[in-house]
């Protein structure tokens, strides 16, 4: 009997989350962040190329992206520089400099096995949970670093718990031109804005956003 309630109220809770979550999915376009001042947005940062293109972008937007906080892998030893670079050169120009740059576990380094990259996934959600509730970010900008997937999850659940609506927008990275990466794979289905660089992509996949070179 008690196994019973325990299934029972188990697939109540599913069904509760899967219905938030639908919800959240499907009024995405709707919620339009910053309409009344700036927007704090948590930009994923990945290592080398995506990092540089992330940049890139960063650095198109208004200033009412602010504060920023970039999230980096634990063991990217590159990126912070790139960030404090960039940022240093913002304020140089007059620009808002506030920003915050803070590290989790990569969830799959490059050759790692599938079966290993569980557990450091895991390990990663684990530690991007507190972090997105702490922050509370208006949005998650990222373009393809597998350090993006946790990240996004945790802002979809501050979205499912009814805690804050967090706008997940996704930029495919511009080396993929007929492919999704595996980060875009899995978010395109779950971000709210997806954007790609090349039109053979759009074609693939309706409910992307193509506007040419974003970086």
């Amino acid at each position: 009997m008690a196994l019973l309630y325990v299934v029972v109220v188990s697939l109540v809770l599913l069904t509760v989350i899967i219905l938030r979550l639908f919800g959240i999915l499907r009024h995405g376009s709707e919620y339009k962040p910053g309409q009344k001042g700036s927007v704090s947005v948590l930009v994923v940062a990945g290592s080398g190329g995506h990092t540089t293109e992330i940049v890139r972008l960063m650095g198109s937007l208004s200033q009412s992206y602010n504060p920023r906080h970039y999230v980096i892998a634990d063991t990217d030893k590159m990126s912070e520089e790139k960030i404090r670079t960039f940022e240093a050169e913002r304020e140089k120009s007059g620009l808002p400099s506030q920003f915050t740059i803070l590290r989790i576990p990569r969830s799959r380094e490059v050759r790692q096995s599938w079966s290993s990259s569980v557990l450091s996934s895991l390990s990663a959600l684990m530690s991007s949970v507190p972090l997105v509730f702490r922050l509370q970010p208006d949005m998650v900008l990222c373009n393809g670093p597998g350090t993006c997937v946790p990240l996004c999850a945790a802002g979809l659940l501050l979205g499912i718990l009814g805690l804050k609506r967090v706008l997940i927008v996704y930029v495919e990275s511009i080396c993929r031109v007929e492919t999704l990466s595996l980060s875009g794979k899995i978010l395109y289905y779950f971000s709210d804005y997806f954007f790609v660089q090349w039109a053979p992509l759009k074609d693939k996949y309706p409910k992307a956003i193509y506007l040419g070179r974003l970086v």
